[in-house]
């Protein structure tokens, strides 16, 4: 140390003082005593150069000191970024320090906003104002904006009154809010780029000493690195994850694949040992769980059951065919597949979760099991309808009752004729007509606007009617059909024949044209007129044989049943005067001769009219409500001339 040598008797009280850190004002104590005590110029002297001395190692001391707390600080920085877990609890470390080494009141970080070009209060440490708190500073305005343009640190002892740079009211009102009159700012920088700038300021005027600026600066590096490593580490969080979730994807896709790999070969071997659409859907819910349905073209149930479906499900069934995929609705999966534009099935799942790539497989393995059994129904339809052609074109031909058997037909036992009229749909009607004939043991041949099926009978209307009910709803449309009966090598058995000459005449053909197959031919010339006088009656999509269309079905059919006509439209009556003796069928007669009035009956009788009106309540009462009706009123004067001619009900 430079200077004279001071005496270890004058040094030794600032010794004392050094060693109990005494503030500086103290060292004057031992000059004052000594002064007191009469010391003499010469160690009053000595006094003064040790108390000089001593300052300057209190102030070297103090120095030691304060750097050493700045390393620490700096050392306990650096451990947190090792550290690094949390950014915002890093930063608000290093501003906090900041805050505490350089006694200041306030400590802040601004960082910069590449979307907007300027920076944006990141932490703050000491600050009170909300409105400095969410203070953003252009590039170059104010002292913060100045620090990140130019990338040098700057300090001004009074911020209002320094000119160095731009003063900006929104800035300049938040500073005074807050109270700030010193301030110094140093930037963050990676490499040649500032990312932001780390302010320490007072509320009073003050000048920042160069090793402040040092400190902060040295803060600001480990911000830095803070904010980029933060930036690293979160980059690398976030390829982790992408790599994590395309694993999983990969993972859950192969696995996927195989689950449904292992579902069509499932599918396949149970379609190559001959299975049906039922053990595909066993595969399905098998595998995928849930409940399963599957529709046909209409939208009927072939296999399963999902409950109630609305319309919305039908919609996406539409949707699903014209996508080539799954659609979901709800808790439902629905893979539908079409041919030509037209459904073919539907599957519907109802599975929170499964996989509908393994619905659309099984959607299309059905559909393949459904177009071959088309393809043989279409077959074994052309079979069976050339065998129809036959018997109805050339009956009597050889074979024709084998070719029957072979396909589980026996002409020998009682068949009905029917032939079914439609609007058009030759394609869908024969489909239609063909399964019905597989089904029932029958044979089906289309026909223009119309289809034919020789099915298992003997009653012809009911079958009539029910081809026209399945036929109309399968279509969409009304079907009128007309049925009759075949007529066996025994007789006529489609007719009952009224008299000596019916039963002659229908002798005669069984001996001249009946074959061990039927009249086929004939039945069906019969059945295409029933179905004709339906259309013409206005009774379209209806089903009828003759004897269901009262006194038309004597013009129509073959066997001309007049007594069972008469029985049908007057047996009640006749039966009724056949037991008691009463004359109910001549009455009648008289009533309709006499233009409907009751006292003209009486008198071309020579009853009283009230005779009359008990006869005619009793007839009502024996032919049912309606019975004089025009159309009902006009086959029971029919009937009852055919009665006087000698078509009575009995044999």
């Amino acid at each position: 140390m430079d200077g004279p040598i001071v005496s270890h008797t004058a040094s030794t009280p600032f010794l004392d003082l050094l060693a109990r850190e005494a503030s500086a004002v103290e060292f004057e104590g031992p000059i004052i005593e000594a002064r007191a005590a009469g010391a003499d110029p010469a160690t009053i002297e000595e006094l003064e150069r040790a108390k000089v001395q001593a300052l300057r190692v209190r102030a070297l001391l103090r120095r030691r000191a304060r750097r050493e707390a700045e390393l620490s600080a700096l050392y306990d920085t650096a451990g947190d970024l090792a550290a690094l877990r949390d950014l915002d609890a890093v930063l608000e470390a290093i501003v906090h320090r900041a805050r505490q080494l350089l006694a200041t009141d306030v400590a802040y970080m601004t960082l910069h906003d590449p979307e907007r070009g300027d920076t944006y209060m990141r932490v703050t440490d000491g600050s009170i104002s909300a409105k400095f708190r969410a203070l953003r500073l252009a590039m170059g305005a104010g002292l913060g904006g100045l620090v990140a343009q130019t990338a040098t640190p700057y300090a001004t002892a009074d911020y209002f009154a320094d000119a160095r740079f731009r003063h900006k009211d929104h800035i300049d009102e938040a500073v005074k809010e807050e109270g700030l009159v010193a301030i110094l700012g140093v930037p963050l920088r990676l490499g040649q780029r500032v990312i932001g700038v780390l302010m320490a300021a007072n509320r009073s005027a003050r000048p920042f000493h160069q090793e402040e600026v040092s400190l902060l600066a040295s803060l600001a590096a480990h911000a830095a690195v803070a904010i980029d490593n933060a930036r690293l580490l979160q980059e690398t969080r976030n390829a982790l994850e992408e790599l994590s979730q395309a694993h999983r994807i990969a993972r859950e896709h192969g696995e996927a694949v195989e689950r449904g790999a292992l579902a069509h070969d499932r599918m396949t071997s149970l379609v190559l040992r001959g299975g049906g659409i039922e053990d595909v859907a066993a595969v399905v819910t098998d595998v995928l769980g849930g409940s399963l349905a599957v529709l046909d073209d209409l939208g009927r149930p072939l296999t399963g059951d999902v409950g109630e479906l609305d319309a919305g499900v039908f919609e996406a069934a539409q949707a699903s065919r014209a996508l080539g995929r799954t659609v979901r609705r709800g808790d439902l999966l629905i893979a539908s597949v079409d041919v030509g534009g037209e459904p073919l099935c539907t599957l519907i799942l109802r599975s929170d979760d499964a996989d509908g790539r393994i619905l659309e497989r099984a959607a299309l393995v059905c559909a393949l099991l459904l177009l071959f059994r088309r393809s043989v129904a279409e077959a074994e339809g052309r079979v069976r309808g050339e065998l129809l052609d036959d018997l109805i074109s050339r009956p009597g031909s050889p074979g024709l009752a084998d070719r029957a058997r072979r396909l589980g037909v026996d002409l020998g036992a009682p068949h009905v004729v029917v032939v079914a009229k439609h609007g058009g749909q030759r394609e869908r009607a024969a489909f239609w007509a063909s399964s019905q004939a597989a089904l029932r043991h029958g044979l089906a041949a289309g026909r223009a606007d119309e289809v034919v099926l020789l099915l298992p009978g003997v009653d012809a209307g009911r079958v009539a009617q029910g081809v026209a009910a399945e036929l109309s709803a399968s279509l969409h449309g009304p079907a009128t059909a007309g049925a009759a009966r075949v007529a066996t090598g025994g007789g006529a058995a489609g007719a009952s024949v009224a008299g000596a000459e019916g039963g002659a005449a229908a002798g005669v053909g069984a001996e001249s044209g009946a074959t061990a197959e039927g009249d086929v031919a004939g039945a069906y010339l019969e059945a295409r007129r029933c179905a004709e006088a339906l259309i013409a009656l206005g009774r379209a999509g209806d089903g009828a044989s003759a004897a269901e269309l009262g006194f038309v079905g004597l013009l129509v059919g073959d066997g001309r049943d007049v007594r069972g006509f008469v029985t049908g439209a007057l047996g009640a009556v006749i039966d009724y005067d056949a037991r008691r003796g009463t004359a109910l069928a001549d009455t009648l007669s008289a009533y309709f001769g006499s233009g409907g009035s009751p006292s003209r009956t009486a008198e071309a009788m020579h009853i009283h009219v009230n005779t009359v009106t008990q006869r005619l309540d009793r007839i009502g009462r024996l032919l049912g409500d309606g019975w004089l009706e025009p159309e009902r009123a006009l086959e029971i004067q029919l009937a009852l001339r055919l009665h006087r001619l000698g078509h009575t009900s009995t044999p």
